[in-house]
């Protein structure tokens, strides 16, 4: 399998954001069960437990990262099934994201938008959430798990190239 990067970088005024989006045909609330509930999330990306209400920390386990470490995830904001804003730290810093679904006749398309301090480092961040994405693609579809070999090394320069890209 050779996954084709899909992340695109947006200059904002507070930073930059990387987006990446994956279509489903299925209804928004469908794929926002896939986002929120444990035992879909954990298919994926990995279980939580905690209290999931905007406000509250979770702890999520990485299930697809060496060591399997549980991580804190604050949820910033709930709108189901519309958008979803998380928060957390680890030793490789803090991380802000929004998980954002539209829905036009039955296809839901889902935005994973990360919001950068500092473009340092987007060659292993990007290609990781494709595989992240994917991984739930694939989940939802029944199919085999992709490897994260696919992934990296191979699409480290397309991510890296977006930090000298000029916008326009």
């Amino acid at each position: 399998m050779t996954p084709i990067p899909t992340g695109r970088l947006f200059r904002t005024d507070t930073g930059s954001d990387l987006v990446l989006t994956r279509t489903f045909r299925a209804l928004a609330d469908d794929v926002w069960a896939s986002l929120t509930e444990p035992e879909r999330t954990a298919r994926w990306f990995g279980p939580w437990e905690g209290e999931g209400r905007p406000g509250s920390t979770v702890k999520v386990q990485m299930v697809f990262e060496e060591q399997e470490p549980w991580v804190d995830v604050r949820i910033e904001a709930c709108d189901p099934p519309q958008r979803l804003s998380l928060s957390m730290a680890d030793e490789a810093g803090s991380w802000r994201m929004e998980l954002v679904l539209s829905e036009v006749d039955g296809v839901t398309e889902l935005r994973l938008v990360h919001h950068l301090d500092t473009e340092e480092g987007l060659g292993e961040v990007g290609p990781g959430w494709e595989y992240y994405l994917d991984m739930l693609l694939a989940s939802r579809a029944g199919k085999p798990l992709p490897s994260f070999d696919d992934y990296y090394p191979s699409q480290k320069a397309h991510f890296e190239s977006l930090t000298t890209a000029v916008d326009l």
